[in-house]
């Protein structure tokens, strides 16, 4: 077995067992015997054991949950429509893997157990890193920084605790709900900073 193959197979067996039996209860053995590999060649691959493993792990999970944000707005031209993908697209991942948002808040070297309001800087952190380079042709940077902060602050929030009258996994209630914070935000303005006024228009100007 090739070693890229033996690396994938062990992920996906940490994955599921974190999936059957939860992450704090997960051991070296459960995972080499899910993954049909030896201890000796799970170490040799994953020097450390079991925190460089998850550490291993929270780096793909994180890599493809953001490739696949980053894969539906590809094609996307309009800033709100940009805006509401990322959050359906965000919050349908998070419900469909429940150890998906522990992964993204969980810092190198450290193991989750479950998501808390701790976790939310690491992953507003790597969502910058990811999202950071897509807000670019729509704002500058220091206010695309502010966005993500609370995008992911509302993502979170709503995965957490659903609300009965929003469900921001669906494209036309996460439109509805965000459209007048951009709104009154003049989120889309923002990158064009007014123009320079000649200088005799400026001394026209009352003090």
């Amino acid at each position: 077995m090739r070693t890229h193959d033996a690396e994938a197979r062990i992920l996906d067996a940490a994955k599921s067992c974190c999936e059957r039996w939860g992450i704090e209860k997960v051991t070296v053995d459960d995972i080499a015997g899910a993954s049909g590999v030896s201890r000796a060649t799970l170490y040799r691959l994953f020097p450390g054991g079991k925190d460089v493993l998850f550490d291993a792990l929270h780096a793909r999970e994180r890599a493809e949950f953001f490739d696949t944000l980053t894969a539906q707005i590809d094609d996307t031209l309009d800033f709100e429509d940009l805006v509401v993908r990322l959050v359906v697209t965000a919050t349908r991942e998070l419900r469909d893997d429940s150890h998906l948002a522990i992964m993204l808040a969980s810092e190198p070297g450290a193991v989750l157990t479950e998501l808390t309001v701790d976790g939310l800087p690491q992953i507003i952190a790597v969502a910058n890193d990811y999202l950071g380079p897509v807000l670019k042709p729509f704002l500058d940077p220091t206010f695309a920084e502010q966005l993500i902060d609370l995008l992911v602050r509302i993502t979170i929030s709503y995965f957490l605790a659903p609300s009965p009258h929003v469900d921001l996994g669906d494209p036309e209630s996460a439109r509805a709900f965000l459209r007048p914070g951009l709104a009154l935000l003049a989120v889309t303005d923002r990158h064009h900073p007014p123009a320079e006024l000649p200088a005799d228009t400026q001394e026209q100007l009352p003090s």
